[in-house]
């Protein structure tokens, strides 16, 4: 399993697509993922990931506060809001914008769980999109959703991807509009996929000068070793291990990987064996000293103390407190 797929997997991305809206020209909405709005299709959760798939016609975006940085959209865009900030969408930003918290609130109401349809706006020019939300981990320390853009947007594109990204967004689009049994987990899946796939070119198109989570991920050395280290949390490693795997000297490993991550290798592997403890213990029953076993722990005093450290809790405080029901 590549790096981004190990953290995908313990971040466990729930999605859902709620919202097919039509907007016609002038029109200007401030967007924020609401907690009380995103509970009657998604469970509770601290992190809130927004996007909107652009079906048809055209629009502007950016983060609230920041129209300087307006970005254009049009059909076959994906804009994604990693972290749920409130963004501007509309034909123009220079409209006071209308909450959409606000203008959703009575449609949630009169249709719990079920996929919405919603008309805003002048008249004119219409735009067409489908908007969708994902709940993950954010109590983790998400080093995926932390190192992403804080609004950035993809397009469906050409090549391999698209021969059977297209269809499936046309389909996505068909079935947010006319929903059917099983819609709400089809759409679901269809969320969390899309949003893999921007993951995806984002990486794909960062500039080579690049620091951070992302480019260390495809960096040809720094990469193989967050994959190792992921993989196998409670093996003793070195840094002089990680450096002959990946063909590099020990100084020439440990600079590249503290330049692209700003922390040094060992201190990574702490705080993600840390990360993997955590989410052992949300999602499952064994003792505190199996889940530290498992990650690298010889003492269940040493890590206890490391993970209070970390999450300001005891394990078995922490646990209580953050388990998943079921």
């Amino acid at each position: 399993m590549d790096a981004l797929s190990q953290v995908l997997q313990v971040v466990e991305l729930s999605g859902a697509v709620f919202l097919t809206a039509e907007f016609t020209a002038p029109w200007c909405v401030l967007s924020k993922a609401s907690d009380e709005i995103c509970a009657a299709y998604l469970p509770r959760s601290d992190r809130v990931v927004a996007y909107h798939l652009i079906a048809e016609g055209h629009c502007v975006t950016c983060l609230s506060g920041e129209k300087g940085s307006a970005v254009e959209l049009n059909a076959g865009d994906v804009l994604v809001v990693p972290q749920g900030d409130a963004h501007l969408l509309g034909s123009t930003l220079d409209l006071e914008p209308a909450p959409s918290e606000q203008l959703l609130a009575q449609h949630v109401e009169m249709h719990p769980g079920r996929v919405l349809r919603f008309n805003y706006g002048g008249g004119g020019t219409t735009t067409r999109m489908i908007c969708g939300f994902l709940t993950c981990d954010g109590v983790l320390g998400n080093p995926l959703l932390l190192s992403l853009p804080k609004l950035f947007k993809v397009n469906i594109g050409s090549g391999v991807e698209s021969a059977w990204l297209a269809p499936a967004l046309d389909f996505a689009t068909a079935e947010a509009a006319e929903p059917r049994a099983g819609s709400a987990t089809m759409l679901s899946k269809l969320s969390e996929l899309l949003f893999v796939h921007a993951v995806r070119r984002c990486i794909d198109s960062m500039p080579d000068s690049e620091k951070g989570w992302l480019a260390a991920l495809r960096d040809r050395y720094v990469g193989p070793a967050m994959l190792r280290l992921h993989a196998q949390p409670a093996h003793a490693w070195t840094v002089d291990e990680l450096a002959g795997n990946v063909g590099l000297s020990r100084s020439a490993f440990a600079q590249r990987f503290s330049d692209l991550l700003g922390q040094p290798p060992m201190q990574y592997l702490a705080r993600w064996r840390l990360r993997a403890a955590a989410h052992a213990l949300r999602n499952g029953s064994r003792s505190l000293a199996e889940v530290a076993g498992t990650v690298g722990y010889d003492s269940e005093a040493a890590f206890s103390r490391a993970f209070k450290r970390e999450f300001g809790l005891p394990p078995a405080s922490w646990r209580n407190s953050h388990r998943q029901p079921g």
